[in-house]
């Protein structure tokens, strides 16, 4: 699809009110919808306006500034973020870019606490809303007109798909894996990826302690010191120097 530039902003700002169900709902708490506390049941991603203008923001800079690499998001319950990614491609005509999906699509993995004790205690691959099946998000994709050749998908756990992904080069990583596992594997495995001027973003660091602790850890030991940045009250991202 393609979007005229007179009404990309409008298109954006509306879907973006369409993956969150932000106002179109009776009785919304449209301050908590903002910022991804108070999530639709019909939405098609948790994060709230706060976090998808971020992405666009992001995604506005490394069009602009050139910065070469695809597109990727590690969890992606429903698919809302990731179907944003595209829409921004699409509206400002970029077709030579890929939008990565990564997810098991049968929700979290059962924690390994030996291997990563600040997952001990989740209990979030016992939560049934969590797992989406890939069919359901490419649905999604398609409801909106935004499944095409520019989408590909990586079903599976991420310590089997991510270390082989097909993807040579990265200028927006978002990660959304809520565990230590998750988070840490995403980064060993795709960071070196990320192009210089490249963004970094990572959406529950304020919600969950053993994901601020990945990253927290990851960048510690690799010495990455770009600055940290709060977009809400739980999304962060860098941007790669």
């Amino acid at each position: 699809m393609t979007v005229a530039p007179t009404g990309r902003q409008l298109y954006l700002d509306l879907l973006k009110k369409c993956l969150t169900r932000y106002d179109l709902e009776a009785g919304a708490d449209l301050d908590k919808r903002r910022e991804g506390r108070d999530v639709s049941p019909a939405a098609e991603t948790m994060i709230g306006l706060h976090r998808l203008e971020n992405i666009e923001q992001c995604l506005k800079d490394v069009i602009q500034d050139e910065i070469p690499g695809d597109l990727i998001e590690t969890g992606v319950w429903r698919g809302g973020a990731a179907i944003f990614m595209r829409a921004v491609l699409a509206a400002y005509g970029v077709g030579d870019r890929t939008v990565w999906v990564a997810d098991s699509f049968e929700g979290l993995p059962k924690p390994d606490p030996e291997k990563y004790p600040s997952d001990r205690d989740s209990r979030l691959w016992k939560v049934p809303a969590l797992r989406v099946s890939l069919q359901e998000v490419k649905a999604n994709f398609a409801k909106y007109g935004l499944l095409d050749d520019n989408v590909r998908f990586l079903p599976g756990w991420f310590r089997d798909t991510l270390p082989d992904a097909p993807v040579e080069r990265l200028a927006l990583l978002r990660l959304d894996g809520d565990l230590y596992e998750s988070t840490i594997q995403a980064l060993d495995s795709l960071y070196p990826k990320l192009s210089p001027g490249g963004f970094a973003i990572v959406d529950d660091y304020g919600a969950a302690e053993a994901t601020a602790e990945a990253v927290n850890d990851y960048r510690a030991r690799h010495g990455i010191d770009d600055e940290l940045v709060r977009i809400d009250w739980t999304g962060v991202f860098w941007r790669r120097s």
